[in-house]
């Protein structure tokens, strides 16, 4: 029986033209390779294969390869097959070029980021290989939005006994990470007729930004020792906090302050959003627990495993009261957006004990590198005040007033990737400046840490 073309070989778009096989095939090679669709090192199909694919003779495919390789076009070499040619791809006219990608920082001190280095490749592999051996192939349907089964219930379980969170499976979301989160909640609260948010004075502003794109406002809350004061939330419909470690101040909200919001929310019908985006690593004592613990129909606890195990894998959760979690998994458009066989390997991972023995190592692996920090700090630029280092994977050094900005550029000079204090800060925060920085001491790999620690101390003022 002859065999089918369905079975042959690689896929190579390509549609002959003008008079003659051979030639309208050459002329289509010819101006795919020229035109850069054809990238250099690519591997074309064999004669036979591609003379299957179009339906003409092999002779003909494999003369126009001849005349190719004779230009110069193709390269053919026994065992390598037919491949493009290594050249310069010169763009098309009036292409604009693209611009050129900044150079990477030699050490990267910025918050938001753990030691990807460290990923648990092995044991996430083995996971892996465990939950889809398992898995009913309805498992790679579209699934349902509210993330697959077995990853929910897996949460669940892990949220209660680690975070003191009140969690259900059913009312458990998945989402692609924190920013698809807040997203989703904002449309819904937005449909809802809320006008306002209350935020933190200081924070990321991208996410201020996803609120502000969503019709909402935000209003900045006062920042002391204590934390983010709730005491002017009268105004708004919803608040996001990060209770447990104030970003980027490094505290965690006073319990008199955590039991101030929720009596808010309780009384005026309002919603706490918490962002519980380090929970896990608290170095001094045991973690401070979620604070959805103390009302579950009033809080949203917003989960990551960014910081724990990598953003690439853009898998976040929500726990939210009953009917909004409906509302939610409606407005992720009915289907599941976050990838089923990572999902499963998480869901694994979870209950083997692998990612509680990851997270207790990852712990060990941060609280020697902000100790590290902390004494290099102290002994080499007493001008700098370290702060906010019971937990999390950054500090804040304060330094003395006006120097923020110079430090900033001086690192920058030096290859250090390093953001000030003034990047967190809102707009409309009313506040006494500070100078200070938010170190980062998640990202470099360990065998750059002491370089960075190097490169950091020089630029701090002595």
């Amino acid at each position: 029986m002859a065999e089918s073309w369905a079975t042959l070989g690689l896929d190579l778009h390509v549609e002959p033209t003008g008079p003659g096989l051979r030639r309208g095939l050459t002329d289509a090679l010819r101006e795919a390779v020229r035109s850069g669709r054809l990238a250099p090192g690519t591997r074309l199909p064999s004669s036979r294969a591609l003379a299957a694919d179009l339906g003409i003779a092999r002779n003909t495919v494999a003369d126009a390869y001849a005349d190719l390789v004779a230009e110069g076009w193709l390269t053919a070499r026994q065992g390598s097959g037919t491949r493009v040619a290594e050249r310069r791809v010169v763009p098309p006219a009036g292409t604009a070029p693209h611009p050129r990608a900044p150079g990477r920082p030699a050490y990267d001190l910025r918050p938001g980021s753990p030691d990807l280095a460290s990923f648990p490749r092995t044991e996430w592999l083995k996971a892996a290989r465990r939950a889809l051996t398992t898995a009913p192939y309805q498992a790679l349907d579209y699934g349902d939005p509210y993330g697959r089964p077995e990853l929910r219930a897996a949460l669940a379980g892990y949220l209660s006994r680690a975070r003191g969170v009140r969690a259900d499976p059913d009312r458990i979301v998945v989402c692609a990470g924190f920013a698809h989160g807040l997203k989703l909640l904002a449309g819904v609260l937005r449909a809802r007729g809320a006008r306002t948010v209350g935020v933190e004075s200081y924070g990321l502003d991208v996410h201020t930004r996803i609120l502000s794109g969503s019709g909402l406002a935000t209003a900045p809350l006062p920042f002391d020792r204590l934390g983010t004061d709730p005491g002017e939330l009268s105004g708004a419909d919803a608040v996001l906090l990060t209770p447990a470690h104030q970003f980027p101040m490094g505290v965690p909200l006073h319990r008199d302050r955590r039991r101030a919001v929720v009596d808010w929310a309780r009384s005026t019908g309002g919603l706490v959003l918490e962002d519980d985006y380090d929970g896990e690593f608290r170095y001094d004592r045991q973690p401070v627990g979620a604070l959805q613990g103390l009302d579950p129909d009033r809080v949203v606890y917003l989960g990551t495993a960014s910081k724990s195990l990598a953003p690439g894998l853009r898998l976040a959760w929500m726990v939210l009261p009953p009917g909004l979690a409906q509302e939610v998994a409606a407005a992720k458009g009915g289907v599941d957006l976050c990838g089923a066989p990572d999902q499963l390997t998480l869901a694994e991972f979870l209950t083997s004990g692998a990612y509680d023995r990851h997270v207790r190592a990852a712990r060990l692996r941060y609280r020697r590198r902000r100790d590290a920090l902390v004494a290099a700090v102290t002994a080499r630029a007493p001008e700098a005040r370290v702060s906010g280092i019971a937990a999390g994977l950054h500090v804040l050094l304060r330094l003395p007033p006006g120097t923020e900005q110079s430090v900033v550029q001086a690192a920058h000079w030096r290859g250090l990737a390093l953001h000030g204090l003034a990047r967190y800060t809102h707009p409309g925060a009313r506040a006494e400046p500070v100078d200070a920085l938010v170190v980062g001491y998640g990202t470099p790999p360990d065998h750059a840490w002491s370089g960075a620690l190097d490169g950091l101390c020089a630029v701090l003022p002595e």
